[in-house]
């Protein structure tokens, strides 16, 4: 009899083979509910074997969840795939590719009752019914003048009039069946049409490549990099067109959830006839929207996905495209194992099925800017703004100096940016003000002793929110109150260090009192739509000032802002990380590509204490050719990616001694035979050396071939069982430090 290896849902990662019934037809990535020890349970379909494997009796499945697989073959080849390269269990993989609101079997289609007229009986027999049964006279004539001559039961009366449905019902003259209900996320959310714009040569030139892959039978990755304000959307929504002309579907990644709103908004007003093709997903949705919003993709009803990283794997049928907006962001990159890299996942996905693919930045990542480089990729440069409006004047405010100035208290607005504010918001024109740090304070210091209150629970200090009159930890959550003297020496003078956005909202109040502001991080954006309501007002000049994190650095589109204020460019400058220059001038890129947008000139100010840093100069001169010939020299030097492939072996533990023992096992059987292209770091505790209690250590390994180094890592860790309060973290291509 033939077998299935069904994955269980839930959180064991268990894997078990039923025997298949011979009236059943199941298949791979089918969804079906199996009897497991005394009860029920649900999974998907990982393999389907000929015969059994097993020497005992198998138990049988129960039950086919749904008539057709979810998985289709070329998913599943993908999944098995990530499981490979990334070192991963193929039950995590899957979970990744069927949303939980999928799996769990507690969430269905909404559905709602309607009765609907059939036969609408004669003037003669109206006016007996009037007379006899005033109920069901009263629901005729509201469902003979109702759209479509239907309405929701509750709309009827409900329960109330259940009755006179009844016996409507048994004369043939209504009928009530149930409804599926769409629990859409944008219902609230008016869409007006917008037409194509007129595509300038660059535009045009781009646009035309695109369809030329698009066409081609083996399609070549597209590098779109394009300055801020080059157009980069208008080209996607042409070519998107084009791919719903020639019933294909498209994919469009964004890095954050923050631009999910404003580019949900120009999709669909762009495809406003057919607007309901649109399908978001990204994890702000409820669990019944993201189950509606699958299924749809699922069924064909939408053939336009917009989302976050995990919607590169929604089941769109005919894929025709796929769109990686700011390709470059780190955000692309998942956290939890499988630790893919939504861009990678991306190109190869668009290999697997034979569709074009776009990776747009106006910074692309060294990677793609490699690739594009050596004929990989096809570099599309979009160098004019659309607009015809020149770049952004960016001028750079030395911090040391404004600090001399002000006598060493903390300067948080220079000379420069407090003027240049106030003539702008004179001239009824916005401001966006950057900070990459939330809360009131960095920490609180005695300077007496020196003592830094820090978080129980982690190696970092605790940041002060004065909202909240509470110290937190932007890393476990964890909450204390602010003591009124040092703990350690009892020095009444214990201090605030540094500033935040809420620092910064406070004095931007005594500064400009009149001037209309928000702020935008993660401590004020917690609400649902709270940044869609945000950016609306902000949109309708309702607001003057947003100060805000990372989450207002790239893809908005306002065209009042004519001044964007970075406060502190040198928060992620001097990180241990390689990747820390490349980080700084993308984001001070962007961050002032949000200024003069509009057919007003842009001005953006950047304050730092590091004024002749690579990173800082060369974004002042919009400069990113000259940047990436610097970077890639040094990390050709290292052999540092893109010349080489850099992964990350750690541990963690709650006991320090056992997580550092485990990973100088580890390092030793890694030594082991280990091949000449792999180079093998040395253990050592990470950069954030305990989090939520755990301890953590971590070694790095670089190598030319990446399979050589994810089949020697699984190879090894496959014969190393760690102990059980010892988790083994492994990210392949990481991009960061644990």
């Amino acid at each position: 009899m033939p077998a299935a290896s069904v994955l269980i849902d839930g959180p064991s990662e268990l894997v078990f083979d039923y025997e298949i019934p011979a009236h059943m037809p199941v298949a791979l990535g089918c969804r079906v509910r199996v009897p497991l020890r005394r009860k029920d349970a649900t999974g998907t379909v990982l393999a389907v074997h000929a015969t059994t494997q097993s020497s005992f009796q198998l138990r049988e499945v129960s039950a086919l969840i749904d008539p057709e697989p979810l998985i289709s073959a070329q998913m599943m080849k993908l999944a098995r795939w990530i499981a490979t390269y990334y070192v991963a269990p193929m039950e995590q993989v899957m979970r990744a590719l069927l949303p939980e609101s999928v799996r769990q079997d507690m969430h269905s289609e909404k559905t709602r009752k309607v009765v609907s007229l059939m036969n609408m009986p004669e003037e003669e027999a109206l006016a007996k019914l009037a007379k006899r049964a005033p109920k069901q006279h009263a629901i005729l004539q509201l469902l003979h003048t109702a759209p479509e001559q239907t309405m929701a039961l509750k709309d009827l009366g409900g329960s109330s009039v259940s009755g006179s449905i009844k016996a409507l019902e048994k004369h043939g003259t209504v009928t009530l069946k149930n409804q599926a209900v769409r629990r859409d996320p944008d219902e609230d959310e008016e869409f007006l049409e917008s037409k194509p714009l007129e595509l300038n040569p660059e535009q045009s030139l781009a646009l035309t490549a695109v369809i030329e892959q698009m066409e081609s039978a083996k399609p070549k990755p597209i590098l779109l990099h394009g300055v801020t304000g080059s157009g980069k959307t208008e080209v996607y929504l042409q070519a998107v067109q084009y791919a719903l002309d020639h019933q294909q579907g498209a994919i469009i990644l964004i890095p954050e959830i923050s631009l999910t709103p404003q580019t949900v908004q120009r999709f669909k007003s762009r495809f406003a006839s057919v607007q309901d093709e649109v399908a978001v997903l990204h994890s702000h949705l409820s669990q019944g929207e993201r189950f509606d919003e699958w299924h749809r993709i699922r069924s064909g009803k939408a053939r336009i996905v917009i989302g976050a990283r995990s919607a590169i794997f929604a089941p769109v049928m005919n894929l025709g495209i796929i769109i990686v907006d700011e390709e470059h962001e780190n955000t692309y990159k998942q956290e939890t194992s499988p630790r893919y890299h939504g861009r990678d996942i991306a190109v190869l996905r668009a290999s697997m099925e034979q569709c074009a693919i776009v990776l747009g930045s106006a910074t692309p990542s060294l990677e793609s800017y490699q690739n594009a480089s050596a004929g990989k990729y096809l570099l599309i440069p979009l160098k004019l703004r659309a607009d015809h409006q020149a770049m952004p004047i960016m001028r750079v405010i030395d911090m040391k100096l404004e600090s001399q100035k002000q006598k060493g208290r903390i300067a948080i607005l220079s000379d420069k940016l407090r003027v240049s504010m106030e003539k702008k918001l004179t001239n009824g024109e916005q401001v966006i003000l950057f900070l990459n740090r939330r809360g009131f304070a960095r920490s609180l210091q005695c300077h007496d002793c020196g003592h830094v209150c820090e978080c129980t629970h982690c190696a970092i200090p605790l940041t002060y929110h004065r909202s909240e009159e509470r110290l937190i930890c932007h890393m476990c959550g964890y909450q204390s109150i602010v003591p009124k003297k040092c703990p350690e020496c009892r020095d009444p003078a214990i201090a605030l260090q540094g500033y935040g956005t809420q620092k910064v909202e406070e004095v931007l109040k005594k500064v400009f009192p009149s001037a209309r502001m928000a702020r935008i991080d993660a401590d004020t954006m917690r609400r649902k739509h709270a940044l869609r309501d945000t950016l609306g007002k902000f949109k309708a000049k309702k607001i003057d000032i947003i100060i805000g994190t990372q989450m207002i650095a790239k893809g908005l589109h306002f065209p009042n802002v004519t001044l964007v204020g970075v406060l502190n460019a040198d928060l992620g400058l001097h990180v241990p990380d390689f990747r820390a220059g490349e980080r700084t001038f993308q984001l001070l890129t962007q961050v002032a590509g949000r200024a003069g947008r509009g057919e007003l000139e842009g001005e953006v100010i950047i304050q730092t204490f590091t004024p002749h840093s690579p990173s800082v100069q060369f974004s002042r001169h919009h400069d990113f050719e000259g940047f990436a010939q610097q970077e890639l020299e040094f990390r050709q030097q290292f052999t540092y990616p893109p010349y080489g492939h850099c992964a990350l072996l750690g541990t963690r533990s709650t006991h320090e001694r056992r997580a550092q023992f485990t990973l100088e096992n580890l390092h030793q059987r890694l030594q082991k035979d280990l091949p000449a292209q792999i180079q093998l770091g040395e253990p050592m505790p990470s950069p954030l050396t305990r989090a939520h209690d755990q301890y953590r250590f971590q070694l790095m390994l670089r190598a030319s071939s990446a399979r050589s180094l994810s089949n020697h890592v699984r190879a090894v860790l496959s014969q190393t069982p760690p102990p059980e309060d010892v988790h083994i973290v492994f990210d392949m291509d990481a991009i960061g430090f644990f």
